[in-house]
Order: structure tokens, then C-alpha cells, then sequence
């Protein structure tokens, strides 16, 4: 089973509980993925042995010049514009690339040729709690962190587990919809203010198109008010755990401690969530989706 924890907002505490709930059903060897790959940061509350380390690459184009007769075809079929035709001369922006090929599968004259340029890292191991731990790391100044995720998802470690839990970037963009992709439920964390259900009804709409049965956990509950309640009710989305705000746990949290590692009476409040998402996962299966 694959669960992605992800929030529409950041700063919610999606992190902490994932790392969490990996702790809490630790015996089940979970492989943990952390893929915020802009800003990873379960490692520190993880301390994971990280030995294993490859760099990840996308195919960028290079014009030859000298074969090039400036048709211009290669910018007319190039999706994201990353490579244009100034007058005579071709020019482009590596930074816009996604290495999709298009441009040199369809040079009439074979002018442009595919280079290997370098984005990041993904680095695998152990957390300290020995399970599988990996995360990826996108290069200062590289705008493309979906490869990064997809070379991720991809890690095998020795002891493959059948319970993988993917940390999600915060938002709603590609990446987030990339780590989404292939869950088989997505646990959104919020919190009760109206940042928190503006971000959740887009997280919530994302996890629906995907076809991904998504609960939700509400984190310093007792602020704000009633409204994330509210949507979850109307919308079907079952609130399967709720984390008080307190100074006690903001203090821990920010120690780099796991809520239980802090506060030993959360495990089995864990442990029951990981029973809850189970159950409802079974039950969706059984009934065909929702």
C-alpha cells in the first residue's frame, strides 16, 4: 500500500506526520520517501544512514550549427518553449527543458543532439529506526523537481517493504501531482484557519481527479473554527486524526522530534490511523472506488 501525506499549504505539519506514522508502524518495515525535493527535511527527524547516492539527469538539447538550416520546426514543436528560433539562429533556455525529446526526434536534418544535464541527487539507507529511507535533493537554481520525484519513487532498497509512506511537496503543483500519482491514499494534512481550507479544497480536488481516496488530518486543532470541518463533512472526507496546538508539541516539533518519540501516547493513535487508512482503503477497493 502507498500513502502519500500531502497539504495543500505549507507549514502544516505534513511532515511530522509522516514521519510519525512510519515510527508509529515501524515493525511493518515502511519504505519512507521524501519527496520535497526542494526543501527535504524527514531526515531530521528520521536520522537516516544515507550510503546510497545518484545523481539525476534530464536530456537537454545541443544544436549543431553547422547541420542546422534554421527551419525552425524544433520551436514549433516544443511544448514548453524552450527552444526558439531568433532570425537565423536557434537558441535555448535549458532551464525551461523538460527532456522531452520532441526537438531532436523531429530535426529534419539531425542538427540536434541530446546532452545529459545533472539537477540533483537521490540519496537511500536506513532511518535510524531501521527502515527504508530516501529523499531527493533538486540542485539550488534547477526549476524541475519532477524527475528528481520520479527517479525516487523508482528507489528499491534491499528490504522492500509492501508499506511505502511518500512525504509530498507542499501545493498543488506538478510535483505534488507527481508524488500523488499511483497512491493508493492520500492523507491530507490542514489545519483549521481559512489559508488551511482554501489550500485543502485544492489538495482535495487534486487527490479526486487522480482517482485517489484521500482522510484527513487536522493539525492545531482548536484554533480557527469550524469551517475545514464543515467541508470534510460535505465533501465525504473522513477526519481520521486531530493534533491539538500546543506549546509542548510546537516544541518538540521544533527540537526535531517525532510526536512518538515526544509524546509516547501518540503511537497508538498512530497505529489506529494506519488501521483506519487501511480499512478505508480495503473498503473503496471492494466497492469498486469512489
Amino acid at each position: 500500500m502507498i500513502i502519500t501525506v500531502a497539504s495543500g499549504k505549507g507549514g502544516t505539519g505534513k511532515t511530522t506526520v509522516a514521519c510519525s506514522l512510519a515510527l508509529a508502524v515501524q515493525d511493518q518495515m515502511p519504505v519512507v520517501l521524501d519527496c520535497d525535493v526542494e526543501a527535504p527535511n524527514a531526515h531530521l527527524a528520521l536520522h537516516p544512514d544515507l550510503p546510497e547516492r545518484q545523481t539525476v539527469s534530464i536530456s537537454i538539447p545541443e544544436v549543431k550549427t553547422d547541420l542546422c538550416t534554421a527551419c525552425g520546426r524544433c520551436g514549433e514543436v516544443c511544448p514548453f518553449h524552450a527552444i526558439v528560433m531568433l532570425g537565423k539562429k536557434v537558441l535555448v533556455f535549458p532551464e525551461l527543458c523538460h527532456g522531452c525529446g520532441s526537438c531532436a526526434r523531429n530535426c529534419p536534418e539531425g542538427a540536434i543532439i541530446e546532452v545529459e544535464k545533472a539537477i540533483g541527487i537521490v540519496e537511500g539507507g536506513q532511518a535510524a529506526a531501521g527502515f527504508p529511507f530516501a529523499h531527493g535533493i533538486l540542485n539550488i537554481g534547477e526549476p524541475m523537481a519532477v524527475p528528481i520525484i520520479r527517479k525516487l519513487k523508482d528507489w528499491k532498497p534491499d528490504s522492500n517493504g509492501d508499506l511505502v509512506i511518500r512525504d509530498a511537496p507542499p501545493g498543488t503543483a506538478c510535483p505534488v501531482v507527481e508524488t500523488l500519482r499511483g497512491a493508493d491514499f492520500a492523507l491530507l494534512v490542514t489545519e483549521p484557519t481559512p489559508f488551511g481550507l482554501h489550500d485543502l479544497r485544492l489538495a482535495a480536488d487534486v487527490a479526486q481527479a487522480l482517482g485517489v481516496p484521500a482522510g484527513v488530518v487536522i493539525n492545531r486543532d482548536g484554533v480557527g473554527d469550524e469551517a475545514v470541518d464543515d467541508f470534510c463533512r460535505d465533501n465525504g472526507l473522513p477526519v481520521l486524526m486531530r493534533i491539538p496546538l500546543t506549546r509542548e508539541i510546537g516544541a518538540a516539533i521544533a527540537s526535531g522530534q517525532s510526536l512518538v518519540e515526544a509524546f509516547p501516547e501518540y503511537r497508538p493513535r498512530f497505529q489506529a490511523l494506519f488501521v483506519d487508512i487501511q480499512r478505508f482503503v480495503e473498503d473503496t477497493n471492494e466497492g469498486g472506488g469512489r
